[in-house]
This record gives structure tokens, C-alpha cells and sequence, in this order.
């Protein structure tokens, strides 16, 4: 319970450090929501040429637009401390104050800073959730929505994790993020479309390895009445999201062993 205080002083220091400049955190959230919003225009495009796309509709694809691209929000809001940890943190040296302090270091990344500007993002990829729920016509009930927010909570705890596993690689080489990004935006871009209109090799990495259908594709197709399309049972496609919980575990465990093999810069 400590840590939990300890955190949401983290995050009250950090929200209050950029209300400080409310016209920046107004422009730089006002970016986050044209950019991806734009490549909504893109999706939306794309569907008006071709009307549908492996037997999927666009509303059908929204809706795996809005839930992943909320989880990503979250994610991303969430752990700034990781994204550029290989550039402030070891570069710098300033990890090895982290790690004399009487705290987790996890916990401190995690507080490092609060990306409030991400809610551009969150606001955006929630539209286009709205705009799903408008076209599908499905019955919306709390056991949906259920569904779907758990899908939210673990692909927000799968895109941490990811975040997580770049962080560690900086143990080792701090020109990791490119690598990380092609799972972080690059995951994205592809959860946005359902994965059976990839080919296998694709669809079994995004199963097995990240599991980023697990966490969206699967509990979707379920709650848009496409369970068959999933090849899996809908008792184990609801229960899918928790793999997400377990990446990020893995990944915790992985980034203990690069703490263990850190060398200081001396600095």
C-alpha cells in the first residue's frame, strides 16, 4: 500500500508539472489525436473502395482499431520511464541513483513521468470504439463490455511489457528502440485488422510469440458474433487477454536479469 501511495505521488507531481504549460499540453494532445486520426481516415478509406475486407466490415474493423488503439494509449501514457530509458538512464548514469534508493526500480520508471498528452490518443482511438458500437448493432451489455475491457487491460499490460523488453535490451546496447518499435507502433498497425487476413508465419507470431491477437482479435471476434473465425473455443478466446498479464510478467523477470548485469557508466 506504501508503493501504491508512493506512485500516485509520482503521478500527481508529474500532472502538475505540465499543467505548468497548458498551451503546450493542449498542442502536444491536439497532435496525438490528428496523427493516428488520420490513419483512421486511411482505414475508413480503404473500406470505402473495397467495402469489406476477408468478409470483415469497417465498423467490425473499428472496433478493433478503438480497443487496441486504447490499450496502446494507456500503455504508453503509463511507462515514459521505460521508453527512453537506454538515453536518460544509462547513457547518463542516472540509473545507478535508482538503484540506491530504497524503492523498486520498476516503480520508479513507472512513476518516471505520466504522459498526460497520450489522452489525445486515448480520446481518439475511444471515437473510433464509439463510431464501432454506432455500426455494428451488437447489444452492448455490461458482459461486452466486460469482455472488452479486459482485452484493454491486457493489451495495455502486453504493450508495457514490450516497453519493458526494450529497457532491458539498453543493458546491452542503447540503440534498441527501433527494434521495440516495430512490436510497440508496428503492433499496432497490425492488431488494427483482424489477424486471419495475415498469412500463418504472421499469424502464429502474433499469437506465440507477441501475443497481440490474444489480447485483441480473439475477445473481438467473440463479442462481433465471429467466434468461428478465431479457430480457437470462446471459453479460451475470452480468457485470451490474460497471456497478455503473462508477457508482462516475462518481461518483468527478463528485465531482473539485466538489472543483475548492469554496469555503471561510472559517471
Amino acid at each position: 500500500m506504501n508503493a501504491i501511495r508512493l506512485y500516485g505521488r509520482y503521478i500527481s507531481a508529474s500532472f502538475r508539472s505540465q499543467m505548468q504549460y497548458p498551451g503546450s499540453f493542449l498542442l502536444t494532445s491536439a497532435g496525438a489525436f490528428v496523427a493516428p486520426g488520420i490513419d483512421f481516415i486511411a482505414v475508413w478509406a480503404l473500406f470505402s473502395r473495397f467495402r469489406q475486407i476477408e468478409g470483415w466490415q469497417f465498423g467490425e474493423v473499428a472496433l478493433f482499431y478503438g480497443v487496441i488503439g486504447v490499450a496502446f494509449a494507456v500503455a504508453d501514457g503509463l511507462t515514459r520511464g521505460f521508453d527512453i530509458f537506454g538515453e536518460e538512464f544509462v547513457k547518463t548514469g542516472d540509473f545507478d541513483r535508482l538503484l540506491v534508493r530504497p524503492r523498486s526500480t520498476v516503480l520508479q520508471l513507472l512513476g518516471y513521468e505520466l504522459r498526460a498528452t497520450r489522452i489525445g490518443r486515448l480520446v481518439q482511438a475511444a471515437l473510433a470504439w464509439a463510431l464501432a458500437v454506432h455500426l455494428t448493432g451488437i447489444a452492448w451489455t455490461w458482459r461486452v463490455w466486460a469482455i472488452l475491457m479486459f482485452a484493454v487491460a491486457g493489451g495495455a499490460a502486453l504493450f508495457a511489457g514490450i516497453l519493458v523488453l526494450q529497457a532491458t535490451l539498453a543493458f546491452w546496447t542503447v540503440e534498441s528502440l527501433e527494434i521495440a518499435n516495430t512490436l510497440t507502433y508496428g503492433g499496432v498497425e497490425a492488431a488494427q485488422y483482424p489477424l486471419d487476413i495475415y498469412a500463418r508465419w504472421f499469424r502464429n507470431f502474433l499469437t506465440f510469440v507477441v501475443p497481440l491477437g490474444c489480447v485483441s482479435f480473439f475477445p473481438v471476434a467473440v463479442v462481433l458474433g465471429r467466434a468461428d473465425r478465431t479457430g480457437v473455443a470462446p471459453a479460451l478466446a475470452l480468457l485470451a487477454p490474460s497471456l497478455g498479464f503473462v508477457f508482462f510478467g516475462v518481461s518483468l523477470w527478463i528485465w531482473r536479469f539485466g538489472v543483475r548485469h548492469y554496469t555503471s557508466t561510472g559517471s
